[in-house]
This record gives C-alpha cells, structure tokens and sequence, in this order.
C-alpha cells in the first residue's frame, strides 16, 4: 500500500522527485510533511510579486487568502520572517485610517482592501516561533491604532477595526485547541519549536487588552469587544477579567450612564464562563459571583427596556453555571476546603436572599405592566413587542433560577410566587401571562409540589364562581374566574404523569369552562385541553439542572461549588425523558372521545343541514377541534390512502418516517386521523359554498389542514426559532479552547432535543396518496377564494405541502392552469390572482411555473401566455399587471436550462468492469445485454421524447404570438420565454429563428432588445468551426537568441519580439499577411508561452467564406435574406438609431454581438447593403446614430477576424474615411461611446492585423482642428485602443509620446488631464517587478530627465510660482517660465492620474520632483484656489501614501531634509504633514530601520525650534502623533532635552518709551523656550485617554510658564484645555495617578479664577 501511495503522489505532484522510490516505507505522516514543502514550487515567485506591487490591484486580496491558509496550513515549516514587517505595513495601510489633516483617499485602497478574516488568519498562523517578531509587530500595530478605538472616534473605518478585534482571538483560541487539546488528524503538524508557548499567549492577551477595553463602549455595540474578551478570558482570566471587573462594579452603581451598564454586563456575560469556573490561573474569580448577581438586580428596572433584557440575560448566565445551594453548613462539617472555596461555601448563604430579592423585582415589574397602567382605553389588548420580549426574558430568567435551586430555596420561592398569583388578580393579557409564566416554571421544575397547591386552589375558585350558572353564558366574564383558569391553563403545561392524580378535577373543568359563551374563556379553556394533551402524550427531558440527578445530596457527600462552571459530561448526560405511559396514553384518547367527538359530530349534523349553528358556534367548535389537533397530534396515525399512479416512478419510496414507542395503543383508535380528514374535505367546501365571509371559521380550517398535512407533535417555526436562539447561548458560553461540546449540561439536553425535533419534523419527499390530494385541491380552493387574507394563508400552507410530496406538483399544475383557461368563463378575478399567486409561490419553496422538467414547463408557459385571453384579465389592474412581471421576472431569474441529450457516455463500461473485477462483489447482478439493450432504448426514446417537447414548447408560444387579440403585454412575456429557450446544444427550430429576425423590426423597444440578444445567440450557435494547429513558440523566434532554459524572464524578450509591432515588417501585401503568424491573445508570450500554442490554421483549411444561396443551411439563408433586403435593413437601422433613455443611452454589447456575429458569420455580403447607412450616420451628429454607427463598426473589426487580406484591404479603406469624419464630429455626448467602440475592436487582435487603425489614429490626434474638446477625445479614443494592447505596441507608445512631449504646455484642461491619463498608460508597462528585463516600451526614468530639464526655471528661483492665466488671443511666444508652468501642470494630472492605476510607483523619478511641489502646495485648506496648487496639494497627499521600500527610505528622507532647509516657510510647514502620512502609512517598515527612525525624529525637533510659529505648532503636532503611534518613545534624553529647552532664559522686556513702536521679531531664545514648551506639549497630547507615569510631572513643568509671554502662554493654555477634554471621562480613575499636591496645582490650572472674573 505504501509504494502504492508513493506512485500516486509523484503521479499527481510536480517535482515530487523528493519521494525516492527505495523508500516504500512512506507513511501518512511523513507524506503530510511532504506536503509541507511543496509551496516551493511557487512560494518564492509569488511572495516577490506581492512585495513587488504598490497600488494595491483587485487581485492582491487574492493572493493575501492564498498566503494566509498557506501560512496556517504549514505553521514552522516557512520562515517569514523576512516579510513580517511587510505584512503589517499592509495590513494597517489596508485598514484606511484617516491621518494628517487634508487627507485624499484613493478610491481603489478602499474598494480592494484586504478582507480582514484573511489576515486575522494570517497573523494568528504568524505568531509563536524562536524569532517573536510577529508578537512585537503586531504589538506595534495595536499601540498605533489604539486611540482609534476610543469611542469618541467614527468613520467608515471603525467596522472593519472592530472586525479585527473580534476575530483575532477566536483565530488564536483555534490555533492553541489545534496545538493543545485537537485529536491527532491529517493536518500538518506543528514542530515543537513553533508553537505557541505560555509567554507567547500572555504576550498576544496583553497585547490586546487596551483596545479592547476602549472598543467595550463603541459606537457600534459592545458585542465585538464582548466576543473578543470571550476568548482571550479562555487563555488568560487573571489578566482579562479583573479590568472588566473594574470597569462593571463602577457602572452598576451608576444611574446616569445606562449604556456603561448594558456594555460591561454584555461583556461580563462573555466573561462568565472562565470567571465562574475560576481554574489555577484564577481562583479568586468565583468569588465575585454573588456580589455581582446582588448588584445587577436593580437592572429588572420597568423604565429601561434595553437594560432589563441584558439583566434578565447576564443573571440567566450567571446561574445556569452554578447551583444555587447554600453550602454554608460545610463550613463546620468539612475540613478539606481551600480558603477560596470557604469563601465561596460562606457566601452561597445568600442565595436564598438573592432569589427572593429577584421575585421582588419581578412583581414589581409586573405591577407596572399591567394593561390599565400602559395603554389608553382605545388601544389593542394584546402584546406589545416589547413586552413579549420581556414576558420572554423574565420567564426564561425565573425558570433557569428554580431549575438551578435547591429544593429549600424552591420551596420558599413557590410559597411566594403562590402567594402573589392567588392574593392579586391580573387581566389575562400582559401581567397576567407573566405571571402565569412564573408559575409555570415553578410547575414545572418540581410539578409534584407546585400541583399540589395550584391545582385544588384554581379548581375551587372555578366552581365556586361557577356555581351561578348565569355566569357559563355571560360574553364577559369575571376577571377572577378568567385569571384562575389562566393560570391553571399554564400550571398543568408540565411532566404528564404528574397530571394523573388530578384527572378527574381537570375533565370536570374541561367539560364546566369548554362551551363558554365568552370567547377569551374557551380559548383559556382550549389551551388548558392543549396543554393536558401535550403532556401526556410527547416525548420530552423533564430537568435541565447543570449537574444531572440535581443537587439533593447533603452537603457532607457532595458540595456544589465544586460544579462551578462545569461543562455537562456528553457521554453521561443522563437526560430524564418522559416517555407517555398506558395511562397518560388512555387519559388523553378519554380526553378526545369525551370533548372532541361530540364537537365532529355537531359540525357534521351542521354540514349536512340537519343542525343549526351560528357562526360563533361554529367557530368555537372548530377551536376545540384545533386545540385537540394541536395537544394530540404526535398521537394521530399518518393519513392513509391509495398512492396517485401515474406522476413518475419515485426512485426512491419513503413513507413517513416515525418513531412511536407505543404503537400498540393506535390501532383502536385510527379512527380519528381518518375521520377528520375525510370531515374535513368535505366541510371546507360547505363552508366555502354557504358562508364565505365567515373568515375567522376558514382561518381555523386552514390551520386544521395544514395540521393534518404536517403537524406531528412540533412545529417547524418553533422549532427555527427555537434552533436559532440555542446556537446564540451556545455562542455566548462556548469554550473553543479546550474542544468541541464543552458545553454546560442544560444546552447539551436542548440540543438533544432539538434533535428529536427534527426527526419528526422530517416530512420531505413522502409518497403522495388520494387522501393528500383531497386536502390539497381543498387548499387550492381556499386559495383562489373570494377573501385575499384567506387566500395567502391558504397559499402558504399549500406551498409548504408541494415542498413535501414528491411529484404533487404535477397533480395540481392542470387545476391551478384550469382558472387561467381563457375558455373557462366562469372564473372569477379572484380566482384569478389566486391561481397566480400559487403559480408564482413563496421566496424560498417550490414555484410551481418554473419546475425543471419538460412537461411541467410545457404546459405552464404557454398557459401564462394564454391567459391573456382570459375574460377574468384585466390589465386595468395594477395588482395583476404586478404580478404578471413577477412571474416573468422570477422565471427569468430562476430557469436554469433542462437537459435534452441524457445519454450516458464512456462510464457504462467501466462500471461493468468494476463489478466483474475486484473486490467486494456487488449483490445486484451484472446487467445482461439484452437489459443493457433496453437500457439504451429507453435511453433513446427519453432523448427524442425531450427534442419533441422543447420543439412542442416552441410551437405552443408561437402559435400564442400569432393570436392577433393577444395584449402587448403577453406578447412580451412569450418572447421572454421564447429567449430562454435558446440552447447551446439544439439549434433553435426553424420557425423561432424567422420569428426573431422578423422581431428585430418590431414597434416594441423591449421586443427588438429580446430580438437583438436572441439572433446574437442564433448566430453563435450557427457559425461555422475555425480550424486550429498546434505551433512550438521556439520555432517562431528560432532566429532571435534564445533565453536560457529554467530561469524567468517576464516581459521584452527576444523569443517574444516577433509578437510586437513594428511598422517595418507589417503585413502590407497578400504574400505577407499569409505568412504572418497572427496571435489574438495579448497576454501570450509576456510572462510565458502557454504550454500548448493553438493559433488559426491557414486561410485555405478554414471554412469558405461568401457562400452561395445553394450551400448556406435554411437558418443562415433565412438570415441571409432578410439582412440583404435593403427595405428591412433601412429600417433596422433606422430603429437602431432611435434614442431610448435621453443622457443615458450607452454603448450596447449586444448590438455589437449582433454585428459581430453577422460579419462573422457571412463575411462582407451585407457591407454594401449597410455601406450607405453606415456614411450617412457618420456625419450626423445625433448621439444616437453615432452610437449606432460606432456599434456597427466594433462589430465589423472584430467580425471580420477571418476575411481574406483583399477584403480587409477594401474594408479599411471603407473604414478609415468613416472613423476620421466620426473623430471629428465627435461631441460630449457621444465621445465614450467611440471610446469603447475602439476598445472594444482592439480587445484580444493582433496589433499586426489592425495596424491601418493604429496608424489612422496616430496621425496627430492634437492638432487643434475642432478644438480643445476634439483633441482630448481622439486621444480618450487612442488610448483607448493602445490600452487594450498592453505591452505588444512599444514603437506606437514611443511614437506617440515623442509627438506629446512638445504639446505637454497644453492650454486648455480637458486636453492636459486626457494627456495625463494617457501618459499613465504609456508608462503602465515600465514595472519594477520581478524577474522583469527593462521594458523596450517608454520608461518614466528617461522621460523625468527630460522634464525637470524643461522645469529647471521653476526650481532655480526662490520667487513664488503664480498659476498662468491665459490672455485672450494671446500669440506672441510667451517666456520659458510660463512654459514650464504650463508643462507642470500637465505633470501634475499625469501623477495624480497613475496614483491609483500603475502597478508600481516610480519613487526615485517622483523625488526630483517633489521640491518643486512643496513650493507650490498651499498650507490652508480652500478651495479658492487655482488649479497648479489644488493639484500639488493633492499630488502631494497621494505620494506620502504611497507604499515604499526600506532601500527607498534614505532618499526620501534626504529629500525632505534638503527642503526642511528651504527659505519657503510654507515647504518646510508641508514637509511635516507630508511625513505624517508617510510614517503611519509605512510604520512597520520605517521601525525596521533604525536609521530612518532617528533621522525622522531629528528632523522633528530641528523643526520644533523653527523661526516661523506655524512650523513650530505642526511640528509639535507631528511629534505628538509619533508619540501616540509609538514610532517615536518618550525616552529620557528627549524629556531632559525639552525641559533644558524651557529653561532659556528670555531677556526682561526692555522699558520702551510710550508710542514706541513695539519690536516683534521673537528672539532666538523665545524660539527655544516656546519648542520646549511645544515639545512637552506634545508629550501629554500623545496620551489622550490614559495617563501615564511621567505625565503628573510634565504637566507640572507646564505649568510653570502659564505666565510667560506669548506665543508660549497660549501653548500652555490649549495644552491644558486639551488636557482637560480628553481625560474628563475617566477622571475618576486619572485622578490615582497625581499626588495631593499635583491635584491642587492641577485644579487651579484648570479652573482658573478668570471663569469668574
């Protein structure tokens, strides 16, 4: 086996040579290690690509994923770290955070930023190893972005940080489970060397702690932070839950911050699990259990919605992980406790306190819930939302508690709650159902005790008020009598067998409160007969405790704080089920013949005419009837009946699939499922025949159909809610760290439970019987019924059931089609919509007009169709048209193309051989001959009965389309059909094709749109096969030298240079174009040869061109005819010419698919037909027959791809006159149209085969004739054509960018931003990546040269660059410094243009130009002014976020400290924002080098002691912002620097005389002091939101120069007010850091007197 696996893996591995074949003995192992080294083939080729690109293109994301699963699957066995600082400058420029001041942002950083689950698993796969850079890294790249976390910061930005923080502990946690606690699998094992060790995971916690601290308040929720911490408290409780500790008791004491408390309880409630459980890390967690629980009780507040469902969530929490029992007595009886655990043992004394101060809560919320306190007399009765939601936490919460508690603590909760519910009584609406909620809970934690007291009490006070017989007939009734049966209703929904005692006080109940004249009575009445059913006769768990057998045992044997926290045990769960037994089975079978019996036989005396009953009757009988369903369902058999012969032979037979445990009790009792069916067919026609607006009785039938249909114990909206809220607990208390199912007990047994669930609501693909048929045409009445809501309820129950049997949908489609008949005169518009809306169906089941299968399909289309005729259409109704485009849109959408050849090729044989040979034998025997000659009969007549029933398809909707009373608007839904039906494997019938070529000339836009796609595909599937050969790239260049074998070499090489044009060797006679190899592909060749080199075989091997009549096939002659009749091509063109939507028609493909195909296909048979059209739209000017005549001609060079070199020749000099004339009629409207036109010819040719269109539009596309605008589109639609040809055209790049050079002092904008935008494409081939040879294409080195000789007036002189402004008819020669202004402009919309368009930046090239551009820049953000200094603004602001290389740093830097020097105060205030963005955006990178960090801080503090203040003040600011991102540190040096700076001493104002005018040039010294004070300025604005150990010190060093001149006292004062602004939150924390004294001088510094002066 093991030489076996060897042979396998170098069959499919390239350079599997490392698996020696001597070496059988391979095992799995070491082939997984294998494994491990193959990214060598690749790794070292793409990694360089990735580091070698800069502008971030769309595919970059890619090969992020591919490096992030290559990084996690191969975890030790790659050395990143080379890269590392790489990849977290990537990734914190990925995130987009905004920097500096007047930032601009390229759009395609947002759009193709990285995917943040990718680099999370990255990062996590990056951590651990010998060399721990990643830690430090990612350290770094959470001290950077920490303030931005803060919650007083938004943007954009702010999700994707939060993403980040989210997951990357979860990546984490996954990563030590697969290191620690994982099975051994097949993944890649980790070696010892890299794994995660103890300091790493505390290193990676504590690196995370701060941010996440900050992001529990965000503005988008605390959930990410709550997630966050959730995993981090799994590796390290003793560092992350003591601060949330801090941060949770502080807000529960709070009254004015309600979000503090909702964000710390969210997060408490991720913490709970690790906090509870405690572990050696952290033992003490435990204890603060209880203080927590007694604090967060005033949460159950009435006034604080949000806050009382995170209390109720947080305590529900909390004690689902611990038994509520007071172990305080083994503080005297055990010995063996540990001091935490007495301090537990003495505290769990309280929680009995602590449940009774929780019921208080609760009652008092309730006496404020109740329905007089919160509504108007007006308002509806029911529920609110938000008080559902509250019933549903409060009596979720009470249940966990009783569930968790002892049998003391219960008892005197049960006392209470017994109390309470009896004394009062509540309206049955909102108070009394939670307080009914809270009794069922405690019923059903312990029913043997909770029953003994509820039930007699309720029982009594029935009767006793019903002993006034009056009372059974009164509409309203008591409310005592009403909250007594409420309560009793929910009291018994508990364990059955319990309920056996009390049966004959509950059936004399039932049979008292059933009949009730008031209807809110019998409704309590029915849930009370529902939930006596429901208990007998399910399966269920009855307890959910956290420890199974539940806390009983006295303390000395067992102590239940030892089961803190624990996870349930999943092979010894122990659940407790309650499996019905004979007697509960017997009660609920008394129950039904007692109560329902005599309800079916009224209503079937009623049916028959032979009773009479009002409507109310009927509606109450047929709610008991419901309930009965509803409580006994799981009990009813499955309906019988006949299976329907005929719809198909089910491949597989289910029946239903159930599971009794007690089937012996059926039988006798069969009668029921069969008796109701049957009753009810036939008493939903009665009732539809004799009252069909008694909604409310039909709603009831409805749901007793879809009960019957479906319901067998569970209902499936249930049970998704149910599911759902499950996987959100099961997320918030899930350990991921120590391995799946660690969950706590109670979710273990819910997911069981679901489970079984699921079992039985498991009803697809059941056999279809008569009985289902019966009820389903009963559903299809009801749902094409007068009434709309009975009609969607019908409906949805009816879509449901055609999801569960199989091929039922065949039975119905006839019946539903019948409403739609247009002979069917007695339909009615209802009728209609409904069986429209059943043929349309729901968003996620079966749609009934769209079935993949050919019959379905054939009678439904055209049945729509038809319907149009229908008497019952009415096109006047908004309703119905709507619908219509419904079905239409939702077919158009959904129809996936059904097969029509099912033939089953090669496999027959081989699967015959696998069953003669080898082992193990099959059972069935191998299939005779003959069987296999039936086989492929059958195989035949299934293929032929298909072609026959798509062409019968077609027929139908063609023959629907020749009605001449069909509306317009069917017209145009056969068509839609009619263009899905188009197939590539079956050429469309012959009559389809005459049809939709007729339709091209058809009066309705949509019919020529539908027509123009469908002959497009017409002509695809009739063209006729190229022929192609194989040719080897190496003969092709066999005269150039050969690039040595194995090394790549990507671009200009000579093997690749017969590819390029060169006007020298272009194919200008016959002989030569036959010789010419031509290659389509422009990619092929560049990086490398395809490694098979298919082109066209000669024009001789290839297919006659121009046919005749008499060998064109009938579907091209009819084609033929129509597109040389020059009456139906004048008006083809004429409609193809009309405007559709005025400003934004565009460019349409299709059309151009259509010519195509049409040139293709028939070469030049139909030029001369179009010729004249195609001149006369040329020189129109409209917008419309220019597009038309730009389409056409796209259509032609690309059509005309295998025409002879004679009639290419003649189409050119057809063509060229016709593009001259359009370029120069060319308008704003119709500009990108000629564009794309252009693009869209030149896409995949050889340049070679278009050279007479390169040449035409190289002529002089800037020669001023026609203007500005002219210009700047014939360059728009050059470059567009060059564009599409990339690297193939060097000579016309080099061409034309000689003929620009001397234009680049273009006037006018249009043109220099077109030129701009066309110089990036020029240069888009001159890349810097790897293993490139130099481009022969333009290189942007040579052409910087050339420019900054043309600049050289500029950057010589100091004076200020003004903006030229052209003069009117200004001719005379201007100067060479205007020239140079007008050259740099060009350059500039040349820069910004390739910012986010080239692959790689020029850097070197971009540096001799930046001093020039820091002239020019503007200090002030406004937009007043000219274009040259917006543009250098904005150039400026793209090159600092630039991506750069540790080798280009040093000449940035020089760069930046040359003009740092400059006498512009302007340039050197622009070089410190220009290095803001440029450090945070390359951070990693720049901390790599320490050289680049200390001339970055150098050149800092040099600019702190600027003569000029606004320099100083950036500088400052700058400085701050290193300080706050880490990249510089507050070291010692720098404080003793600053604080000696402060310390010159300024020269005593001299005593001037008065009127003296007052010298204002600063000092020197005032210089020096004011940068000290800036510089300790910006120490303390670099710590915003925390304060660390050196700042109580430096404010007070500020605050000695409060009074010093200016500008240094304003620096004082906006420092301190900063100072003040940003720790007021916190202040309370902030305040420990200062001494006494400090806080004196503090307070008088910032409340100084002047406030109340």
């Amino acid at each position: 086996e093991h030489t076996d696996c060897a042979a396998y893996l170098r069959s499919i591995l390239p350079g599997s040579e490392m698996l020696d074949d001597a070496d059988t003995d391979l095992r799995l192992g070491d082939v997984i290690l294998t494994f491990a080294y193959f990214h060598r083939l690749w790794f070292d080729e793409l990694i360089n690509l990735w580091v070698s690109v800069q502008n971030l293109p769309s595919w970059e994301v890619h090969l992020v994923n591919l490096f992030a699963r290559l990084a996690n699957d191969n975890i030790g066995y790659i050395d990143w770290d080379p890269y590392i600082p790489k990849i977290f400058t990537r990734i914190l420029r990925s995130l987009n955070l905004p920097v500096g001041t007047s930032q601009m942002m390229v759009p395609r950083y947002v759009t193709n930023a990285y995917d943040i689950s990718h680099v999370v698993l990255w990062v996590s796969s990056l951590l651990g190893g010998p060399s721990k850079q990643t830690q430090a890294q990612l350290s770094g790249l959470f001290n950077s972005i920490t303030s931005f976390f803060h919650p007083s910061n938004h943007g954009r930005w702010l999700m994707k940080l939060m993403k980040l923080l989210q997951r990357l502990p979860a990546s984490v946690v996954r990563r030590l489970h697969r290191e620690r606690y994982r099975k051994p699998s097949w993944l890649t094992p980790i070696p010892d060397t890299h794994k995660l060790t103890e300091e790493d995971i505390t290193e990676f916690v504590q690196s995370m702690m701060q941010p996440v601290l900050l992001a529990m308040f965000s503005k988008t929720g605390s959930l990410d932070a709550a997630q966050a911490l959730q995993n981090l408290a799994l590796m390290r409780p003793e560092l992350v839950i003591p601060p949330v500790l801090e941060k949770t008791y502080p807000a529960l004491e709070t009254l004015t911050e309600p979000h503090q408390l909702t964000a710390t309880l969210s997060c408490m409630i991720g913490v709970a699990r690790s906090l509870v459980s405690g572990g050696q890390r952290f033992p003490e967690g435990p204890t603060h259990m209880l203080p927590l629980l007694m604090r967060a009780l005033p949460g159950v507040d009435p006034n604080d919605f949000s806050k009382c469902m995170i209390t109720f969530q947080f305590i529900a929490t909390f004690v689902t992980l611990v038994p509520l029992v007071d172990c305080s007595s083994a503080l005297h009886e055990r010995t063996d406790l540990t001091e935490v655990e007495r301090e537990m043992c003495s505290a769990s004394a309280e929680f009995e306190d602590f449940v009774l101060q929780f019921m208080d809560r609760c009652f008092a919320l309730i006496d404020s819930s109740t329905l007089e306190q919160t509504r108007e007399e007006t308002e509806t009765e029911k529920m609110t939302h938000l008080e559902s939601l509250v019933e549903l936490g409060l009596s979720s919460t009470f249940s966990t508690i009783l569930t968790q508690c002892s049998l003391d603590i219960f008892k005197v909760a049960l006392e209470k709650v017994f109390n309470f519910a009896t004394t009062n009584i509540f309206e049955t609406r909102v108070a009394g159902r939670m307080v009914a909620d809270m009794c069922r809970a405690a019923a059903k934690c312990h029913p043997a005790e909770s029953l003994k007291v509820f039930v007699p009490h309720c029982c009594n006070a029935i009767n006793q008020i019903a002993v006034n017989e009056e009372v059974l007939n009164e509409e309203e009734l008591d409310k005592e009598f009403l909250w007594n049966l409420q309560l009793l209703s929910e009291v018994t929904r508990v364990d059955g067998d319990k309920l056996i005692p009390y049966r004959s006080d509950l059936v004399q109940i039932l049979q008292l409160t059933l009949h009730l004249k008031c209807k809110q009575g019998y409704i309590l009445a029915c849930n009370l007969l529902h939930h006596i059913l429901r208990s007998t006769a399910l399966i269920y768990p009855t307890e959910y405790c956290s420890v199974p057998g539940g806390f009983h045992q006295p303390v000395c044997d067992y102590l239940p704080i030892k089961d803190w926290g624990r996870p349930g045990d999943l092979w010894n769960l122990d659940i407790r089920w309650h499996v019905p037994s004979v007697e509960e089975i017997s009660l609920a079978f008394y129950l039904l013949d007692l109560l329902l019996q005599p309800e079916l036989q009224r209503l079937q005396r009623f049916s028959k005419g032979e009773q009479e009953m009002s409507r109310d009757d009927v509606l109450q009988s047929l709610t008991i009837v419901q309930h009965c369903l509803l409580g006994a369902g799981s009990l009813m058999a499955p309906l019988k009946g006949e299976p329907i012969p005929g719809l198909t032979p089910a491949l597989v037979l289910t029946n239903l699939l159930f599971y009794y445990s007690y089937c012996y009790i059926f039988f006798s009792h069969d009668i029921y499922g069969g008796f109701i069916y049957l009753f009810f067919a036939l008493f939903a026609d009665y009732i539809l025949e004799h009252s069909e607006d008694d909604t409310k009785s039909l709603f009831s039938i409805i749901k007793i159909i879809s009960d019957l249909l479906h319901f067998k114990g569970s209902h499936k909206h249930e049970f998704d809610s149910r599911w759902k809220s499950f996987n959100l607990v099961k997320k918030s208390m899930e350990n991921r760290l120590h391995g799946k199912k660690q969950h706590i007990r109670a979710l273990l047994i819910d997911r069981v439970m679901l489970q079984h669930e699921l079992r039985k609501l498991t009803v697809e693909g059941c056999q279809y019987r008569t009985t289902h048929q019966e009820l389903m045409k009963d559903l299809l009445r009801l749902s094409t019924s007068t009434y709309s809501q009975i009609r969607s309820r019908a409906q949805s129950v009816l879509f449901t059931a055609l999801g569960t049997y199989n091929f039922c949908c065949r039975d119905l489609i006839p019946h539903v089609l019948e409403f739609l008949n247009p002979d069917n005169n007695r339909v009615t518009q209802q009728q209609f919509k409904g069986a429209l809306y059943c043929l349309l169906g729901n968003h996620s089941g079966v749609c009934l007009a769209n079935l993949h299968d050919w019959e379905c399909i054939a009678l439904t289309w055209p049945g729509i169709v038809r319907s149009g005729l229908s008497s019952a259409m009415s096109l006047e109704k908004p309703s119905i048209v709507r619908l219509f485009d419904d079905l239409a849109d939702k077919i158009h959408r959904q129809y996936e193309t059904i097969g029509i050849d099912f033939s089953v090729k090669e496999c027959c044989a081989v699967a015959k051989l696998l069953m003669t040979t080898g082992s193990p034998f099959p059972n069935e025997p191998v299939p005779s001959e003959e069987e296999s000659e039936e086989g492929l009969k059958r195989q035949k007549l299934k293929n032929f009965e298909a072609v026959e029933k798509y062409k019968g398809l077609i027929g139908d909707l063609i023959d629907c389309l020749s009605n001449r009373n069909m509306p317009w608007k069917f017209e145009h839904i056969s068509i839609g059909f009619l263009s899905l039906l188009l197939r590539d494997d079956h050429q469309l019938p012959l009559a389809a094709v005459t049809f939709f070529v007729k339709c091209l000339n058809h009066d309705s836009l949509y019919v020529r749109k539908v027509a123009i796609s469908a002959v497009a595909g017409i002509m695809k599937q009739i063209k006729r096969p190229h022929k192609k050969v194989l040719v080897s790239p190496n003969e092709m260049s066999k005269h150039c030298e050969s690039v040595e074998l194995g090394r790549i070499a990507v671009g200009d090489r000579p093997d690749n240079q017969w590819l390029q044009y060169d006007s020298s060797k272009l194919p200008r006679k016959q002989e030569e174009w036959e010789q010419c190899v031509f290659v389509e592909k422009t990619h092929w060749g560049y990086y490398c040869w395809p490694r098979k080199m298919l082109i066209y075989a000669p024009e001789e091997e290839q297919p006659k061109q121009n046919l005749t009549r008499e060998e064109m096939t009938e579907r091209e002659l009819i084609i033929f005819d129509h597109f040389t009749d020059p009456v139906f091509i004048s008006q083809f063109i004429e409609f193809l010419s009309l405007e559709d939507r005025k400003g934004k028609d565009k460019f349409s493909p299709r059309r151009f698919c259509l010519f195509k195909g049409l040139f293709r296909n028939f070469g030049d048979a139909f030029l001369t037909v179009l010729q004249p059209h195609m001149e006369r739209l040329v020189s129109d000017s409209h917008e419309s027959k220019q597009r038309c005549v730009a389409e056409i001609i796209s259509g032609l060079i690309r059509g005309c791809k295998h025409w002879s070199f004679s009639k290419v020749e003649s189409l050119w000099e057809l063509l060229c006159p016709l593009l001259r004339t359009a370029l120069s009629n060319i308008t704003i409207e119709t500009y990108a149209d000629w564009g794309t036109c252009i693009a869209t010819a030149c896409e995949s040719r050889d340049p070679r085969k278009l050279h007479r269109l390169f040449e035409m539009l190289m002529e002089s596309p800037v020669n001023g004739e026609g203007g500005s605008f002219v210009d700047a589109c014939r360059l728009y639609v050059l470059q567009g054509g060059l564009a599409q040809q990339e690297w193939r055209v060097p000579e016309l790049l080099h061409r034309l960018l000689q003929y620009l050079e001397p234009k680049l002092t273009q006037v006018y904008k249009n043109v220099r931003e077109r030129i701009g935008s066309v110089l990036t494409y020029i240069f888009m081939i001159d890349v810097n990546l790897p293993f490139t040879q130099p481009t022969s294409s333009p290189r942007i080195s040579d052409f910087t040269e050339r420019i900054l000789l043309k600049l050289k007036p500029l950057t010589e002189g100091d004076e200020e660059i003004q903006n030229h402004v052209i003069e009117e008819n200004e001719v005379e020669e201007q100067d060479e410094r205007t020239q140079a202004i007008k050259l740099l402009k060009t350059v500039l919309k040349w820069l910004i243009a390739s910012a986010g368009r080239s692959f790689t930046t020029a850097v070197p090239e971009q540096l001799q130009l930046l001093p020039l551009l820091f002239k020019i820049a503007p200090v002030e953000n406004d937009d007043s002014y000219d274009e040259l200094k917006r543009d250098a603004k904005t150039c400026l602001s793209l090159m600092s976020q630039g991506l750069l290389y540790t080798d280009q740093i040093p000449l940035v830097l020089s760069v930046l400290k040359e003009i740092a020097g400059s006498s512009s105060w302007h340039a050197r205030y622009t070089v410190l924002t220009y290095l803001q963005i440029m450090v945070f955006y390359n951070l990693f990178t720049f901390m790599s080098d320490q050289k680049a960090v200390k001339d970055v801080r150098g050149l800092v503090i040099k600019l702190l002691e600027d003569e000029q203040l606004e320099v100083r003040e950036m500088a400052a600011t700058t400085l701050s912002g290193f300080l706050q991102c880490n990249f510089l540190s507050m070291d010692a040096p720098m404080q003793a620097h600053f604080e000696a700076l402060c310390k010159t001493r300024l020269p005593k104002k001299r005593k001037r005389e008065l009127g003296f005018v007052v010298d204002t040039i600063p000092s020197a010294d005032l210089v020096r002091r004011h940068a000290g004070v800036l510089g300790l300025s910006a120490c303390i604005l670099s710590s915003p939101y925390d304060v660390p150990t050196w700042m109580p010190q430096l404010l007070m060093d500020l605050s000695a120069h409060l009074n010093d001149t200016q500008p240094i006292e304003m620096t004082v004062k906006k420092t301190l007010s900063n100072f003040r602004r940003t720790h007021h939150d916190n202040w309370q924390q902030h305040k420990q850091q200062f001494t006494d004294d400090q806080l004196l001088v503090l307070t008088d510094l910032l409340v100084s007197p002047c406030y109340y002066a």
